[in-house]
């Protein structure tokens, strides 16, 4: 027997009292009827009118947008970026919230998602509840960091560069993007036109002056020639292979932090935030506080960051093994970190490498999943290595949780946590997590 089709609630509006900030960069608010709303532009404790952007009768929660603010909260301000509001540009989430404002509800979130997925508190989680910005980053209401030393633009149907609507494929084209870094913004790519081009990603490297510029034709498009304002390296994204492909210049570009400078290729993963790798390296070390002849591991290493920061302190009678599942980012280690005989990176998936290594203990672990987290078979298996202390570097609050309640189980608990505001005017934010063993009466 066929269903009818439930009705579409898109356009639908309702009047509403705004409640508390959810994970995603939206607030929650219900109707009158008690239907869930998730908000966007919105802050906690406003009153607005919600237009429903998607959703149907019966679903357990709809999208909106705030179109109409009747009783503004005083963290409100004017958007900066004339491209952010309803149904514009969907790279920020809080442009309409002044700076200060936007590090509470990040911490609000962090603080939510430890309760609801692993069951802590902030004084359990040996958290102070700040979120610190990174330095130079404290700026007055109405004004914006231009932090983003990556950025992909999206190219419309007239060739022009853009970002991408929130939850869309459609194009808002854009003649400046103000979290792009200053070496992004200096490429003009957003002044340029670009036909048979389906994106363009701009990177701008941290302490050289390597630009790059990284572009995907439409199916069956042929490369432009590229003359951008300042000299770049040109890759493309090959069609039939989605292989990363160099046209001109260098395949990669020169980073630099930690005192030493890290070759990352075919635009592989590197901290956007220009402080962001200093100050990670910074928060770790300084938990983990390794010893001369440590063991460690780092996992998920990528080009090697924390590897070579521990290796530094581990000495000669150290060793630190880095685990990336990325093939260029493997070669970039190797590279990287040549000059520490200490240090050995091994390619692969760290659930697959991991058991087949051999290895039975080590002093220390630092690791960095991606956005999923590293699961409970990767955690129990790190647990199982006994190691002094671990540094879990998050940039999803709640995975971060998630796997917390697995290393707790495991016999770890966190000793210290930080948030940092790396990705202002989104609602992501960085954690760096200590964990050490805990006693059977902690």
């Amino acid at each position: 027997m066929q269903t009818e089709p439930k009705k579409s609630l898109v356009g639908e509006e309702y009047e509403v009292e705004v409640g508390p900030v959810a994970h995603g960069g939206h607030c929650i608010a219900r109707t009158d009827e008690g239907q869930v709303l998730f908000v966007r532009h919105a802050l906690p404790g406003e009153r607005i009118t919600a237009r429903v952007t998607d959703g149907e009768e019966g679903a357990r929660f709809l999208r909106a947008d705030a179109v109409e603010i009747h009783t503004p909260a005083k963290d409100r301000v004017p958007a900066p970026c004339p491209f952010s509001g309803p149904g514009k540009c969907g790279g920020c989430d809080w442009q309409h919230a002044a700076p200060g404002a936007q590090r509470r509800f990040k911490g609000s979130v962090i603080a939510e998602q430890l309760a609801r997925l692993a069951g802590l508190s902030p004084e359990e989680a040996r958290w102070d509840g700040t979120v610190e910005p990174a330095p130079g980053d404290k700026v007055a209401k109405g004004e914006v960091p231009a932090w983003r030393t990556r950025v992909q633009y999206a190219i419309d149907d007239q060739g022009r560069a853009g970002l991408r609507k929130h939850r869309s494929h459609d194009v808002e084209p854009v003649d400046h993007c103000m979290i792009a870094a200053p070496g992004v913004s200096e490429l003009g790519i957003e002044r340029r036109e670009w036909p048979q081009i389906a994106t363009v990603e701009a990177i701008a490297a941290t302490g050289s002056h390597d630009r790059q510029v990284i572009l995907t034709p439409k199916p069956g498009g042929r490369l432009p020639i590229v003359e951008l304002d300042r000299p770049v390296s040109v890759l493309r994204i090959g069609e039939k292979d989605g292989a990363v492909h160099r046209v001109h210049g260098r395949p990669f570009v020169r980073e630099r932090a930690a005192g030493r400078t890290w070759r990352v290729g075919d635009g592989g993963f590197w901290q956007i935030h220009p402080k962001a790798a200093d100050l990670l390296v910074e928060a770790v070390m300084q938990g983990l506080m390794p010893k001369k002849g440590d063991m460690a591991l780092d996992l998920y290493c990528g080009v090697g960051l924390f590897a070579g920061a521990l290796a530094e302190r581990v000495g000669d009678k150290g060793a630190v093994l880095g685990i990336e599942s990325g093939k260029r980012a493997v070669e970039d280690a190797r590279h990287n970190l040549q000059d520490l005989d200490r240090v050995r990176i091994e390619h692969g998936k760290v659930e697959q490498v991991l058991p087949r290594t051999g290895i039975t203990d080590v002093d220390l672990v630092v690791l960095d999943p991606p956005r999923a987290g590293a699961g409970k078979k990767t955690v129990d298996r790190i647990a199982a290595l006994t190691p002094r202390r671990i540094a879990y570097v998050a940039c999803d609050p709640a995975a971060l949780a998630r796997d917390l309640k697995y290393f707790r189980e495991a016999g770890y608990g966190p000793r210290r946590l930080r948030a940092f505001d790396l990705f202002p005017m989104t609602h992501h934010v960085e954690c760096v997590a200590i964990l050490d063993r805990v006693t059977k009466d902690a």
